[in-house]
């Protein structure tokens, strides 16, 4: 059983108890501040690019789940529920295939965002591929794909540094 509480996770194996502090190992800004810089042109742009912004949060939230990043995971849901997004859609994404809460064009961006993410198992498939051009242009599908290799990038930066999650508030959301 594992528990996380107040910055330190508990590991409970049978009667034995163990706690391990998480801590923050790699600051960025004091480090290399130029790697929040890059990473930030790229958000900006994404950020007036051509997707609607509850579908970028969308993906990258599931990109998030699907790397097992908790900064990530807790920073986009919190985006999506000041977009307005419902409960219902969150706590379903993982298994959006089977919910029908999701659009057709969302549908296709979550089959994409897991085929980008997982580029290493067998590249990206035609079928994938032939699903999203349905829903997006050219220039859709180029932002589309940049979104999800930018939240892979944050996730890995995230995961790396051990950011801890819970401490993100998001700006007043305005949806496109």
């Amino acid at each position: 059983m594992v528990q996380r509480r107040y910055g330190k996770w508990l590991y409970t194996l049978g009667h034995v108890r163990r706690t391990l502090w998480v801590m923050t190992r790699l600051n960025y800004s004091k480090a290399a501040p130029g790697v929040y810089d890059a990473m930030d042109v790229l958000d900006q742009y994404l950020a007036s690019a051509s997707l609607e912004r509850r579908l970028l949060c969308l993906v990258q939230l599931r990109a998030s789940q699907l790397n097992g990043c908790a900064y990530c995971i807790d920073m986009h849901s919190k985006d999506l529920r000041a977009l307005d997004d419902t409960e219902q859609r969150l706590s379903s994404l993982d298994a959006w295939r089977e919910c029908p809460y999701y659009t057709d064009r969302e549908r296709a961006a979550l089959a994409w965002t897991e085929a980008v993410t997982f580029v290493a198992n067998g590249h990206v498939p035609d079928a994938v591929h032939d699903e999203v051009r349905a829903y997006f242009n050219e220039t859709e599908l180029a932002d589309l794909t940049l979104a999800v290799a930018s939240i892979n990038a944050w996730n890995r930066l995230s995961i790396a540094a051990r950011l801890t999650p819970g401490t993100y508030t998001p700006a007043v959301a305005t949806a496109q």
